[in-house]
């Protein structure tokens, strides 16, 4: 993802071109309405806190659900423990960028 308005999504994505501004939104609705803050694990992955609330948990998980299933090369983990919420996202180097594009949306909301 880029923080301007251009396309980011690399070839392995599979939803249709109309469709990926609108999973954007959804990912920065997220992080603007959710998102407490942004770790980075290491150069692949990044773990992100979100408000432990049932319901960013769930809206959350269908998010990365539907992302996982034509961004096959994303791997999401959801954990609530503690009364805490991570969302921890993994990619393989040759998708770094992708993911530095996402850290980027995530910072440039986060509340």
């Amino acid at each position: 993802m880029s923080t301007k308005a251009e396309p980011w999504a690399p070839q392995a994505c599979t939803p249709p071109t109309a469709e990926r501004p609108l999973r954007v939104a959804e990912f920065d609705a997220l992080f603007a309405q959710a998102l407490q803050d942004v770790r980075r694990v290491d150069a692949t992955s990044v773990s992100l806190d979100l408000q432990p609330r049932s319901e960013v948990a769930a809206r959350a998980a269908d998010l990365v659900v539907r992302e996982a299933g034509c961004c096959s090369f994303f791997t999401f983990s959801l954990v609530a423990t503690g009364g805490t919420l991570h969302l921890e996202i993994k990619v393989p180097e040759q998708h770094v960028d992708v993911l530095e594009a996402l850290v980027a949306r995530a910072e440039g909301m986060s509340t």
